[in-house]
């Protein structure tokens, strides 16, 4: 599968930008999804993830309550939601597909996840 992420861009904390990954070649339908980022200087850290029902969902502490993960299946997409933007959220974020199917719970460990998209940029300033 590839994975095309979008929405980036520069904004205000305080504000709210969404994420969108286009996933192309194959179904998501079946796959966990998750979004990683990575910020100049760290390494990549885990985000939030999607079960393959859409009924699970992970967070890391960082972005609980702030982050929304969501998923359409019909439309092979997923989405993230971030509200309340801090400048710490500044990274390139990345949407990647789980190795397998129909695993639960909810894998977080970016070992787990293959097919990765190119990343899109999020710049928050204070």
């Amino acid at each position: 599968v590839q994975l095309q992420a979008s929405g980036g861009g520069v904004v205000q904390a305080g504000g709210s930008l969404r994420l969108s990954c286009a996933a192309s070649g194959r179904t998501i339908s079946g796959y966990a999804m998750g979004w990683f980022r990575q910020a100049p200087g760290k390494e990549r850290e885990f985000v939030a993830a999607v079960a393959w029902s859409g009924t699970s969902r992970y967070y890391a502490d960082s972005v609980r309550g702030r982050f929304t993960i969501s998923r359409d299946n019909a439309k092979n997409t997923v989405y993230l939601q971030m509200n309340s933007l801090k400048p710490e959220d500044t990274a390139v974020y990345y949407c990647a597909a789980d190795s397998g199917t129909f695993r639960l719970p909810v894998p977080t460990l970016s070992s787990t996840f293959v097919s990765w998209g190119q990343g899109t940029q999020v710049t928050v300033s204070s």
